[in-house]
């Protein structure tokens, strides 16, 4: 495993395995800071030498262009998602739940490659070290600000953004109070209102839940509220 300095150029990776005829899987999580519901994680491989212009951070890109960008992630690369639901995460802490499920959509994605695995010449994490499966000799390198240094790492994170966005809104028919579809499970000010209000629902990460809990509520946490 290297560690490596932001002074990489945009796709230097890509490039350089390209030129050798070889692949780049980057891989990226959406929903780690959440206060409820699953971390997604998402390993993708693009298309030798085919770019598309909306695959870059998928935070600055809007709602609309990260469906479009998703849309053409489906057609055109390989890709694999795994979810690691609240109750793991709570039991594990966050921070092992991201690499376990980043390992995961690793190993889902070199399943259903049909190609030799060798053929991945970097495998890329946006800061988070993960071992590789045995016998499987990419390189891997683990840096901050992925998304900006490398598309296959962008493409990732679209893919888990707007499958994670996506499973939220379908989860407030469910939990409607808690106004899924707005928040997508982050902390925001009005979810912690909604949160100090009615209680944690089932799909809440307690250890994230448990710093924001006023006193009162504290005391009736294995009182979960559905609707």
């Amino acid at each position: 495993m290297h560690k490596i300095k932001n002074y990489f150029k945009q796709n230097y990776f890509e490039k350089t395995a390209w030129n050798n005829n070889k692949y780049v899987c980057g891989i990226d999580e959406v929903g780690r800071g959440c206060l409820a519901g699953p971390i997604v994680t998402c390993a993708c491989i693009l298309p030798k030498n085919l770019n598309f212009a909306q695959i870059k951070d998928s935070k600055v890109l809007t709602k609309e262009q990260r469906e479009k960008a998703f849309f053409w992630i489906k057609k055109n690369c390989f890709f694999s998602i795994s979810i690691y639901d609240h109750k793991k995460i709570d039991k594990i802490n966050i921070y092992q739940a991201t690499k376990v499920s980043m390992q995961k959509s690793l190993l889902q994605l070199l399943n259903i490659i049909p190609f030799d695995k060798n053929k991945i010449e970097f495998v890329l994490t946006d800061a988070m070290p993960i071992k590789l499966p045995k016998n499987f000799n990419s390189n891997f390198f683990y840096f901050t600000k992925g998304e900006k240094y490398s598309q296959s790492i962008a493409a990732a994170s679209i893919a888990a953004k707007v499958f994670r966005d996506n499973l939220l809104s379908n989860l407030e028919k469910i939990f409607p109070k808690f106004k899924f579809s707005e928040n997508k499970g982050y902390g925001t000010n009005k979810h912690i209102k909604i949160i100090n209000q009615i209680d944690t629902s089932i799909i809440h990460r307690k250890t994230f839940c448990k710093n924001i809990l006023t006193p009162q509520n504290i005391i009736k946490t294995k009182q979960t509220s559905l609707f």
